[in-house]
């Protein structure tokens, strides 16, 4: 069976769902080989060997650290000559994105970005994407070269199956470009206790209806009672009342949760595009003709100030 290249994206050797879930993907297609780099690499073996990785290339160079990208891309262009895959996966962050981009270059291939799903066929890998502002879903296939694919967070099952996880040393020669731009500094970002937004499997999000950005507090409570993210639209993210790092849509990130929930937000087609491929969609309006009513699987109609706090009291009296 073909070898599948699984680029793992961890923190100190700490497997983030998302490759867990490109594992799962990678199975459909082909064995797992995965590449782990920087601190910790090696640590990452007994996770990846719990979800099918047949075999573990690390590398822990400091330049990894260091420098951006371009490391990281001499690093999976090494493991691709080496490995000779059938296909080259990577979570969709805007760091993956760019990563595939940059080896799709390198190697002559094409590059499919934010897949939601991914099968195998006859002439290679299908992938399923959603397309024009999520107007439209295409199964498409790259025609030239070995395929390079990121995949969206929340995409796939994460599915345990044990294999030998075989760890090797990976032996990188850096380009010259790999040094080019220096990380001189980070600041680490201020922990809200809550999940991730694009790898959240729940996310509930306000926008203009939410009048403030005192208002929001109703938003974190209904999050919280479920353990999930928060979003916000570009509305209430022009408006001062949440960060733009957590504002939702085209412009914004781009979220596929099981379970979506939409507080007063009206469902202009660039918010939709960031969140149109979550599993279960929620809404919440007092607006009955707003466009949202029109992609949601449940629909309340009604104010959000008198919805979501008994929604929040509901669930957490069900919990308790």
């Amino acid at each position: 069976m073909a070898e599948v290249l699984v680029y793992v994206d961890h923190v100190d050797g700490a497997v983030r769902k998302p490759t867990l879930e490109l594992l799962t993907l990678a199975r459909r297609i082909g064995e797992p080989v995965a590449l782990a780099l920087g601190a910790g690499a090696a640590g990452t073996a007994a996770v990846l060997a719990e979800h099918g990785a047949v075999k573990v290339l690390t590398d822990d160079a400091s330049e990894y650290a260091d420098y951006l990208v371009v490391p990281k891309v001499d690093a999976l262009q090494a493991a691709y000559n080496s490995v000779s895959p059938a296909a080259v996966l990577v979570p969709s962050s805007a760091e993956g994105k760019e990563i595939a981009a940059r080896l799709a270059v390198r190697i002559g291939s094409g590059v499919i970005t934010d897949a939601t799903d991914l099968q195998a066929g006859e002439d290679g890998p299908v992938a399923t994407q959603s397309a024009f502002a999520a107007s439209f879903t295409t199964t498409t296939r790259v025609a030239k070269g070995t395929p390079v694919i990121t995949v969206k967070p929340n995409s796939a099952p994460v599915e345990p199956a044990p294999a030998a996880g075989t760890v090797e040393a990976l032996t990188v020669s850096f380009s010259e470009q790999a040094r080019g731009t220096k990380v001189v500094s980070r600041t680490p970002r201020e922990s809200t206790g809550r999940p991730d937004l694009t790898e959240a499997a729940i996310v509930v999000s306000g926008g203009r209806g939410v009048n403030g950005a005192e208002n929001f507090a109703l938003i974190e409570a209904l999050a919280d009672s479920l353990g999930a993210a928060v979003g916000a639209s570009r509305a209430a993210v022009d408006a001062g009342w949440y960060p733009h790092s957590n504002q939702v849509g085209q412009t914004g990130k781009s979220v596929s949760p099981q379970l979506y929930i939409a507080n007063g937000i009206s469902g202009a087609i660039q918010h939709r595009a960031g969140m149109q491929t979550s599993k279960t969609i929620v809404a919440v309006n007092k607006d009955a003709e707003a466009p949202i009513f029109d992609l949601v699987d449940y629909g309340v109609v009604g104010d959000l100030f008198d919805v979501v706090p008994q929604l929040t009291e509901e669930i957490n009296t069900r919990k308790g």
